[in-house]
């Protein structure tokens, strides 16, 4: 099947940045799978197998770029301006690329122990800072009994959320995705090991990967997807898989952080003392709301740490930054 660009999810943000003569000598190719030298792509042509320049690296590429090649050498020419890109912080002071021009960010949990009000809220505040809608999908829905309590937690995380609750086995519960897999739309599945993310994959894109279950004592999963990769789903969407994240540290998600808590930076703004730390202050607006019972404290805490994690974290990329602008060149002979 061969698809137009607009079928891949080529639109006005893209076609700005192109000459009209541009598209039929340097044609755009929409990656999908990073390889070390190489990137597997899809095109108007079809699929293709593009060489990196030595003036890219696989590292600066993400699953979901589009770029713009050249037929005759099979090769990435120039990489295009993302509309949304979605990183995250590794060791050190380094960032990794997860995914770009994604559309919907479907943040997987399931209705077990793998259910963390305070991981789902990292997710939250990076789709948010990464200007990308989010939707949570809540898995497992037919191994238990209290599906509504875990659909009714995870709408209290944030105002509007959409969340969805359904059996990743089942063809007829997948369908509710489809509103936001239509033709030429993007969506990436990102959350734990185990939580379903391959299976809602095989059943949208009617693919089959390796599985592997989960250990329903603890929830915790293994591993299945290993590396990112863009696939059709039957619907004409586009779904892109991550591998299960261990961990996911704030860095640069100070709006998402904000959009979250919203609620508790307005109430913090009416304490007696604008440095108030919210733990033994008098006239502390939010230990007032803890006490009378309007507010969780466990929630007084999340908000606490993902804002000093997100501070330290940013701060330490700036200084990164300013240490490499301040590195004068090395000369070549």
């Amino acid at each position: 099947m061969t698809d137009t660009l607009a079928d891949l999810g080529w639109s006005a943000h893209f076609s700005s940045q192109v000459e009209p003569e541009a598209l039929i000598e340097t044609p755009p190719a929409r990656i999908s799978d990073v390889h070390r030298d190489v990137v597997l792509a899809k095109s108007a042509r079809g699929d293709v197998t593009l060489d990196l320049p030595p003036t890219i690296r696989s590292g600066d590429l993400a699953v979901g770029d589009w770029v713009l090649s050249s037929p005759g050498e099979g090769r990435v020419l120039s990489l295009l301006e993302r509309r949304t890109v979605l990183r995250r912080r590794t060791e050190g002071t380094s960032q990794q690329l997860i995914a770009a021009n994604v559309d919907t960010l479907m943040i997987v949990s399931s209705c077990n122990a793998d259910f963390n009000a305070a991981r789902l809220e990292r997710y939250l505040a990076l789709a948010i800072s990464s200007e990308i809608p989010p939707v949570l999908v809540l898995t497992k829905a037919d191994m238990t009994a209290d599906a509504d309590d875990y659909k009714q937690q995870a709408g209290q995380l944030l105002a509007g959320l959409a969340v969805i609750v359904l059996d990743a086995r089942d063809p007829a519960s997948l369908d509710q995705l489809l509103p936001w897999l239509k033709r030429g739309e993007t969506a990436a599945l990102i959350g734990s090991s185990g939580v379903g993310k391959s299976t809602i994959m095989n059943g949208l894109a009617g693919i089959e990967t390796a599985t592997q279950g989960i250990r329903e004592s603890d929830a915790k999963g293994r591993h299945t997807t290993t590396a990112r990769s863009l696939r059709r789903t039957l619907s004409g969407g586009w779904l892109i898989d991550t591998p299960g994240m261990r961990s996911l540290s704030m860095s640069d998600n100070g709006e998402g952080i904000e959009v979250l808590f919203a609620d508790l930076i307005a109430l913090a703004a009416t304490c007696k003392f604008s440095d108030c730390s919210h733990s033994i202050e008098p006239g502390c607006a939010i230990q007032a709301a803890i006490k009378k019972g309007d507010m969780d404290a466990d929630r007084l805490n999340r908000w606490q740490k993902l804002l000093t994690e997100n501070e330290g974290n940013t701060e330490t990329f700036a200084q990164a930054r300013a240490r490499r602008r301040a590195t004068p060149p090395k000369k070549t002979r």
